[in-house]
């Protein structure tokens, strides 16, 4: 098992940096990187409050890889808010997989994180509301009903473009977390 690469997957998906993660947990960020990396391996109770903080616990960190679910219910999806935006994940596995669908609900004047030039594509289909696309330099309105996409090789990033709340399904392709 290669706990390291499993520990910064889960610390990806939750947004969190090293240097948050070391936080919250007490440690140093280089002892993270450390054991992201299998340079070193925790005591058990470190390993347990890592875990903790991650919001996972010892046995569904250690369960079989092997996933055989293919519809996930309203319990086993993950959900974050931020400032402007609420999203989440409907897949808890899509890190595992080659795409990533989330839900994403944008408060009047929200706009989701500023994404960097990455691999990969994006697709998205406005359910309710209207948003604007901003992809590089460029901006696209995107009413409900519509959808949009794009290889994501620029800047991007959407924002609620009325006065209501939008709600829009986002899939990155493979998973961006």
């Amino acid at each position: 098992m290669n706990l390291g690469n499993k520990i910064k997957e889960r610390r990806v998906l939750l947004q969190l940096t090293q240097q948050e993660l070391a936080n919250r947990c007490e440690l140093t960020k280089g002892y993270i990187s450390q054991l992201e990396n299998d340079s070193v391996s925790p005591s058990l109770e470190t390993l347990e409050i890592i875990l903790d903080v991650l919001g996972i616990t010892l046995s569904e960190f250690f369960k079989d890889e092997e996933n055989t679910n293919i519809v996930f219910t309203k319990e086993e999806q993950y959900e974050k808010k931020f400032d402007g935006y609420q999203q989440t994940w409907l897949v808890p596995t899509a890190q595992e997989h080659q795409m990533e669908p989330i839900y994403i609900e944008l408060n009047e004047n929200g706009e989701t994180f500023h994404d960097y030039p990455h691999s990969g594509e994006e697709f998205g289909y406005v359910i309710d509301g209207e948003i604007k696309v901003i992809y590089g330099d460029k901006s696209f309105i995107c009413k409900k009903g519509e959808s949009f996409y794009f290889i994501s090789n620029k800047n991007h990033y959407i924002k609620n473009n009325c006065n209501k709340k939008s709600k829009v399904i986002w899939v990155s392709c493979p998973p961006n977390f």
